[in-house]
């Protein structure tokens, strides 16, 4: 049994669960759904299949008492072979790799539903580093409606969730990449009615629909446990989505 609060952070009462949340935990499946996600985005690249070959170079043959390596006209800078200082690259990375790594259908469905049954289970949510009360949050509908940063706040703050969007807001230095902004709290909620403006600037936050959630959201960077709001609507089609 759980907590349901109104929207303005009051409790109204408590529910259970939907079996989607007794589903074993599967950390290695978590990981590998993510992995394909994180793969999927990955540019392509390689070198030109000319490069190196596009010079005058020519061996000069046998008999001068050097290497028969190809060397350039006018000069005797070795060229074109990979084993010499100038040369081509003997194994560059080829634009028609393969980067994508595949998981089938019914791994990808149960990756995410141990995902989604890792956020009930507090010991893990507060393994991964996040600050609560009470983990996951179950609100009523209307919490769809708030199109006011202002009032998201409060209700966090009433909840005992804001100050995990106070440990986002420190930022991490990533050397030679610039900042980072530790994630938060992950709204799941059928549609969005104005709570995806009212959650848009406060750091860390995320907001899915539910038939849109993906490991990678429940569990970023392969870590899971991803401190997680559900509305009363999404929690009842979660497991019409992810049968």
């Amino acid at each position: 049994m759980v907590k349901l609060y109104d929207e303005i952070g009051e409790q109204k009462d408590e529910i259970e669960l939907p079996k989607i949340f007794k589903t074993n935990v599967r950390p290695d499946l978590i990981k590998k759904a993510v992995l394909s996600s994180q793969s999927k985005r990955k540019q392509p690249y390689g070198s030109n299949k000319e490069a190196g070959f596009r010079t005058t170079a020519e061996s000069w043959g046998a008999g001068r008492g050097s290497a028969m390596v190809p060397r350039i006209k006018d000069g005797r800078r070795a060229a074109i072979v990979p084993q010499a200082v100038g040369g081509r690259k003997a194994h560059p990375p080829k634009a028609e790799k393969q980067f994508e790594k595949d998981i089938n259908k019914k791994e990808k469905n149960l990756a995410i539903k141990s995902a989604i049954a890792a956020t009930s289970k507090p010991e893990i949510v507060e393994e991964r580093g996040h600050k609560f009360e009470t983990a996951p949050i179950i609100v009523e509908d209307a919490f769809n409606q708030i199109k006011k940063t202002k009032e998201v706040k409060d209700f966090l703050e009433i909840v005992g969730a804001y100050q995990d969007i106070e440990r986002a807001k420190n930022k991490r230095k990533r050397i030679k990449k610039g900042y980072r902004t530790p994630r938060s709290l992950l709204i799941v909620c059928e549609e969005d009615n104005g709570i995806k403006r009212g959650a848009r600037n406060l750091p860390g936050v995320d907001l899915a629909n539910v038939d849109k959630l993906n490991a990678e959201l429940l569990a970023p960077g392969t870590n899971l446990g991803r401190f997680t709001l559900y509305t009363q609507s999404a929690l009842s089609k979660i497991e019409e989505v992810f049968r």
